[in-house]
């Protein structure tokens, strides 16, 4: 597991995908959330403006991430 350090929360859900280098762009962050690929916290999460804070965790394709704050 991968973890991240974001300056403040929350940070919305397909910003951290375009962040973070898991998808090309905003655009596809929101498509393959939409399609119910990503979990947050163990669950399929399909609001592209999900609000993540320090602790959570999300999976896409084979990444898994830990959100935390600096």
């Amino acid at each position: 597991m991968r973890e991240v350090t974001v300056s403040s929360e929350p940070i919305e859900l397909y910003k951290l995908l375009k962040f973070e280098s898991l998808v090309s762009s905003g655009g596809e962050a929101k498509h393959v959330i939409v399609e119910g690929l990503v979990l947050v916290n163990g669950e399929v999460e399909t609001r592209k403006r999900k609000k993540i804070v320090a602790g959570d965790i999300v999976e896409f394709g084979n990444e898994k991430i830990c959100i935390q704050v600096k």
